[in-house]
C-alpha cells in the first residue's frame, strides 16, 4: 500500500490524505500537552481511547442533527473525516468554575455557574490562544455573524446533550472546547463540528467523588491518566464484554501513590 501523504500534524493528531477527494484520515496520537505545549508527555493508549470516545460522541450528536466532519472509524487509531476549512476559533463552554476561569476571577474551583458561559479563543499557539470577543471575530473576519450564531447555537445544543449523557453515567460535564470547520458547496459555506470530543478537551468529574476523569490528571501531575480515560470509555459502554477487568480503579491508584 502506498504511503499516505501527511497533510498536518498537531499536538494530539495527524491528518493524512483521504482515499477520496474531500476526505482526510485523522490519526490519534498518544502525545499529551498542556499549557500551550509548555508541558509535554505521553499517555500510553490515549489515542486509542480518544478515537473510540470521539467516534461514539460524534455519532450520537449526528443523531440529534448536529452536522460533523466524522464519517466512520477505520481502526483503533484512525477515523475517516470530511476535509474542512478550520475556523481559527476555539469555542469553550463552561458549566462550572474550573481551570483558567477560577484563576482569573479568584472564584473557588467547583462553583456551579448560574448560567452556561460560552467563550471564544483565537487559535494561535505563539500567542497563547488569547480569549477574544465576538467583536474581534467579526472585525478580523475569522467568522461571519451567521457563522458565529451557528457555532454558538451548536455549542449550546452539544452542551445540553452531553451534560445529560454524562450525568446518566455519573459524570459531571464541567467544561469543554469545540472546534468548527467550513465545508463548501460552490460559493456557499456551511459550519460543521470538527476536531474531536474526548477527555483531552473536556473536564469530566465523577459526580460522587469529584475525581477528575480527564487531562487535568496530566496537567496537575495527579497520575492515573490512562485509568481515567478508560473509566470514561467503560461508563460509555465502549469496552467489549470481558474487557472491563482491564480498567483500573482510580481510588486504588491514588492509594498506591499515597494520596
Amino acid at each position: 500500500m502506498a504511503r499516505r501523504r501527511q497533510i498536518y500534524e498537531g499536538k494530539a493528531k495527524i491528518l493524512y490524505e483521504g482515499p477520496e477527494p474531500g476526505t482526510l484520515i485523522q490519526y490519534f496520537k498518544d502525545d499529551a500537552t498542556a499549557f500551550n505545549a509548555q508541558k509535554k508527555g505521553t499517555i500510553n493508549g490515549k489515542g486509542v481511547l480518544n478515537n473510540r470516545i470521539s467516534e461514539h460522541v460524534f455519532t450520537l450528536l449526528a443523531g440529534i442533527g448536529i452536522p460533523t466532519h466524522f464519517i466512520r472509524r477505520l481502526n483503533m487509531r484512525e477515523q475517516l473525516i470530511r476535509q474542512v476549512e478550520i475556523v481559527p476559533i476555539e469555542v469553550v463552554v463552561r458549566n462550572v468554575v474550573a481551570g483558567s476561569l477560577a484563576k482569573k476571577l479568584g472564584i473557588e474551583e467547583g462553583t456551579p455557574l448560574p448560567r452556561t458561559i460560552v467563550e471564544y479563543y483565537y487559535k494561535d499557539d505563539a500567542l497563547g490562544d488569547p480569549m477574544v470577543t465576538d467583536e474581534h471575530i467579526l472585525c478580523f473576519g475569522w467568522a461571519s455573524q451567521e457563522e458565529l450564531h451557528d457555532m454558538a447555537d451548536m455549542a449550546i445544543r452539544v452542551n445540553d446533550f452531553l451534560s445529560g449523557l454524562f450525568a446518566g453515567i455519573g459524570i459531571r460535564l464541567v467544561d469543554f472546547k469545540l472546534e468548527f470547520g467550513r465545508i463548501w458547496d460552490n460559493d456557499y459555506g456551511r459550519i460543521i463540528l470538527a476536531d474531536e470530543i474526548s477527555p483531552d478537551g473536556c473536564r469530566l468529574w465523577d459526580m460522587a467523588t469529584g475525581e477528575k476523569l480527564d487531562k487535568d490528571r496530566f496537567r496537575r501531575d495527579l497520575g492515573g491518566e490512562v485509568e481515567a480515560y478508560q473509566e470514561v470509555a467503560r461508563r460509555l459502554g465502549l469496552f467489549p464484554e470481558g474487557e472491563d477487568s482491564a480498567v483500573l480503579d482510580l481510588e486504588s491508584h491514588r492509594k498506591r501513590r499515597g494520596k
